[in-house]
């Protein structure tokens, strides 16, 4: 099949990531596209003005994204137009909205789909934030939160549907896989064939929602496994710099329409700059992948054999089930995982304190390695139980290996474990 440019079929991930959304054609013949740093967009008569707000609130006239579609920068922007046709490509979906950042389009995915009395299933571990909104702020609007654990186990997958349902009409079920901070997987292609059982039994399907930041779309493709929505922080390796924050979620037209009318309404969308930021980014998205999938193993292989470390829960060393579910939907184990030191938070923090190339901080998938203590941080206002029901210990550190010389990075780590 030859390559359509315009629709982006018959092309590669890697050429998607660099083309597909904007044409010089839309710009001055400029070879990049431009940051439309405007707020509002003028009309060409009062009845384009008509006409352009009916396209957008009902979906007729002038199409939108077409160049003369625009209104306000909060109901959508060129920058925004395309980074989602980009983002959509790339996940392998119809559609896609971009939020300014991962909670922003988790939170909106959440509201947009669950109503009072309804149950949402959500994986074990999870980010820390949203453990937080499942279970602090969905609760007052009468949301009930179940978690599952082992979601590489089929068994456990059926159990944990079980008991959300009796707690009610199960609405959604959101996924991470692999699962912040301990990459622990989750076997999509059977949530997604359980949730389709619970069509017949509950009168409709739960939506089932996979959280993919921890591999991006180069590496795993939730909506080919039969997920509904795929959600992405797009702060972390699509962005790939840490100096933007945006979330992303992609799906069908009709679900993404859903999220895009509330992201109207919360003023949460991408701002422009942000947006072309994010353009400039996914440009070096495989390369980057390539070479922190590489540092990674390079990393985590020093760990698992270090004496001071208890365990490493890099994707390459999983085994038995997990790893066939691995094998069948990941096509890389990217460059975050966790590692657990012998001993607690003291020898943690003495290590941490002891790194000098390493950079304390929160995040992931920036071009520079970051480390932190999950516990402390990231998962800090997670309940101890439910920390170390997930896999998250005091002595728990989380690395996102960067694009430095991977000797560079195991000689700071060599000399800081001398510390702990």
């Amino acid at each position: 099949m030859s390559p359509d440019t315009a629709t982006g079929r018959g092309l590669s991930p890697e050429t998607l990531a660099i083309t597909l959304g904007y044409s010089p054609a839309q710009a001055f013949g400029a070879a990049k596209p431009p940051a439309v740093l405007t707020s509002t967009f003028a009309y060409q008569s009062a009845q384009h003005a008509k006409d352009v707000h009916e396209a957008f609130f009902r979906g007729t006239g002038p199409a939108v994204g077409a160049s003369d579609a625009y209104i306000y920068t909060r109901l959508g922007h060129p920058n925004l137009t395309m980074v989602e046709a980009r983002l959509a490509a790339l996940d392998g979906g119809e559609a896609s909205a971009v939020f300014c950042s991962g909670m922003a389009a988790i939170t909106t995915t959440l509201l947009a789909l669950v109503r009072p009395g309804d149950v949402v299933l959500c994986s074990r571990p999870c980010y820390g934030g949203t453990d937080g909104y499942l279970t602090t702020v969905l609760p007052d609007l009468g949301v009930t939160t179940i978690g599952l654990s082992d979601g590489w186990d089929a068994a456990n997958i059926r159990a944990a549907v079980v008991e959300a349902m009796a707690a009610g009409p199960l609405r959604v079920i959101h996924l991470e896989s692999p699962a912040n901070p301990t990459a622990a997987i989750v076997d999509i292609a059977a949530v997604a064939r359980i949730a389709a059982e619970l069509a017949v039994v509950q009168g409709f399907k739960p939506i089932v929602v996979v959280d993919n930041t921890f591999l991006g779309p180069l590496l795993q493709s939730p909506l080919a496994l039969g997920a509904d929505l795929c959600m992405t922080s797009l702060t972390k390796y699509c962005g790939g710099h840490s100096d933007l924050m945006a979330g992303g979620v992609t799906g069908s037209a009709d679900l993404v329409a859903r999220l895009k009318a509330l992201r109207t309404l919360s003023g949460n969308h991408l701002d422009p700059f942000s947006a072309w930021l994010l353009l400039r980014s996914f440009e070096t998205l495989a390369l980057r992948t390539d070479r922190a999938c590489s540092n990674a193993l390079a990393v985590a292989t020093f760990l698992r054999d270090h004496p001071k470390v208890a365990a490493v829960t890099y994707l390459g060393f999983i085994a038995g089930d997990a790893r066939t579910v691995f094998d069948r939907q990941c096509r890389g184990t990217g460059s975050t995982f966790s590692f657990h030191l012998k001993g607690g938070e003291a020898e943690a923090f003495r290590m941490l304190d002891a790194l000098r190339l390493l950079r304390l901080a929160v995040s992931l998938g920036g071009s520079e390695t970051l480390i932190c203590n999950p516990a402390t941080t990231t998962h800090y206002q997670t309940p101890p139980d439910r920390r170390e029901a997930g896999g998250i210990w005091p002595g728990t550190c989380r690395v996102s290996v960067g694009l430095e010389s991977p000797a560079d990075l195991i000689a700071d780590l060599s000399q800081a474990l001398e510390r702990a």
